[in-house]
């Protein structure tokens, strides 16, 4: 009787073990396919998306930390600098461990585009496209698309005017429609194709080139909240170089849906 007691035990042990031991990094939410009119282009004009599954949390200072142990070459002593610039992790105290006061629930920042992208790599994910990570942040609580309420919008600015968010936990911003975290509310996100949108102006609009070529200045012709928080987005990623690491940027994956 005892040994079928310990038995049984031992069963329901593993069987909790392999249903609860995925860490945060492997928690995926389902991003159901459609169309949206992104704010650069053709006006009006829709993008098609593919369903995908998304990083249901940026990634994390403890799981970046469990990457460079076992990928060493992304150690902030040994990164190439062909591949990450000065800033690369520059406030860890040293190849694993975090400052004080930084938790490992906060979001993994100063990290470049290709250490981002060999993460994901190395997950067997990718790193999201524009389309795919603006497709996804459209969502509020209850709705595919909040872009049209004001109060979202407002939320979205507001955060851009708060600093340090980045030392925040992952997780404490609202779960949005597909189930997904922090993507307004925590960091900037890197993406696989960042640069393939230039601005100089008004991404809708002919303008005067010579008069937008100062950061912020685009943002005139901006007709209402949702334009002017989407040009936040498109102006800082086309700030932004593959090697740059910034405090306030990080990263999450996706994953293209396999087909049958």
């Amino acid at each position: 009787m005892r040994y079928l007691i310990r038995l049984t035990f031992s069963f329901c042990l593993i069987l909790f073990l392999s249903l609860n031991g995925k860490g945060q990094s492997d928690k995926m939410a389902f991003v159901k396919g459609g169309s949206y009119v992104p704010f650069f282009g053709e006006k009006g004009k829709s993008v098609v998306v593919k369903s995908f599954l998304m990083d249901v949390y940026p990634v994390a200072n403890k799981e970046y930390i469990q990457f460079v142990i076992k990928y060493p070459e992304w150690k902030k002593s040994k990164a190439k600098k062909l591949f990450a610039d000065d800033s690369y992790l520059r406030f860890w105290k040293n190849d694993t461990s975090l400052p004080y006061g930084l938790s490992e629930k906060s979001p993994i920042t100063n990290v470049s585009w290709f250490a981002a992208n060999a993460y994901c790599e190395c997950q067997g994910k990718r790193l999201p496209t524009v389309d795919e990570w603006e497709y996804a942040s459209m969502a509020n609580q209850t709705s595919i698309d909040a872009r049209v309420l004001k109060s979202y919008n407002q939320y979205i600015l507001d955060w851009y005017e708060r600093p340090k968010t980045y030392t925040n936990e992952v997780g404490k911003t609202f779960k949005n429609y597909w189930g997904i975290y922090d993507l307004h509310g925590l960091v900037w996100e890197w993406t696989l194709d960042f640069n393939s949108v230039l601005l100089s102006g008004e991404s809708r609009k002919d303008v005067d080139k010579d008069r937008n070529q100062f950061c912020g200045s685009a943002s005139i012709n901006a007709s209402d909240l949702m334009n002017y928080a989407s040009f936040m987005r498109y102006s800082f990623r086309g700030s932004l170089k593959a090697k740059y690491s910034v405090r306030n940027l990080g990263f999450r994956c996706v994953k293209d849906i396999s087909k049958p």
